[in-house]
């Protein structure tokens, strides 16, 4: 028999939906610009609440981002997960870059941040970011492998720099260059950059 859960309260309901609301503003915040140029003020006004407010969830810029790239880690370790197993290792790697795509075309997809922001030390030093992110490279540097030893994928191509390619999907200002110029749909963007991604510009 199970335990039943502890009840909600009202107040701790509300709570949580602000802050889910919060996160999602500063996702959206951080597709369209960088963390340098990201402001509190932003956030509370994108949500709609006081400055004051969001610093009771969040003390600081950092730790606000911090929590927003640990959220989306999260949601694409959920993904990943849902993946059948039997589902061939180019398919998952496709998968996982359609993914991407669809969240960046949202506009719920943080951009990766730079070497020298300040935002990635915070995150390099944040036990959840760091466990996520080394789950997820290895399930997918496993799918990279396979997909080599298939041939499916270059074996000549260090399974790191193929890793760091499809990553870097994820911020791929082709995607925003495309939908700004408005003569493909969402799916055809994602068809047009999955195919460069996967077979290149050479002509076949």
């Amino acid at each position: 028999m199970q335990t039943p859960q502890p009840k909600v309260s009202f107040k701790e309901q509300m709570h949580q939906a602000r802050e889910d609301a919060i996160l999602q503003s500063t996702c959206r915040l951080l597709s369209d610009k960088a963390y340098d140029a990201m402001t509190m003020d932003d956030v509370a006004q994108a949500v709609g609440i006081a400055k004051a407010s969001l610093y009771k969830h969040f003390c600081s810029k950092e730790e606000l981002c911090c929590a927003a790239m640990v959220q989306i880690l999260g949601r694409l370790r959920t993904f990943l997960d849902s993946l059948a197993p039997e589902q061939p290792p180019l398919d998952k790697l496709q998968a996982l870059v359609r993914w991407s795509l669809q969240r960046l075309l949202a506009h719920e997809m943080p951009l990766l941040p730079s070497r020298n922001s300040s935002l990635r030390a915070v995150l390099m030093a944040n036990p959840s970011y760091l466990e996520g992110l080394v789950a997820v490279s290895d399930q997918v540097g496993q799918w990279i492998t396979q997909a080599q030893a298939q041939g499916v994928l270059d074996p000549s191509l260090p399974p790191l720099v193929v890793l760091y390619t499809l990553y870097a999907r994820a911020c791929d200002p082709v995607v925003g260059f495309l939908k700004e110029g408005g003569q493909h749909s969402d799916e055809e963007i994602i068809a047009l950059v999955l195919r460069t991604c996967f077979q290149g510009l050479a002509a076949r």
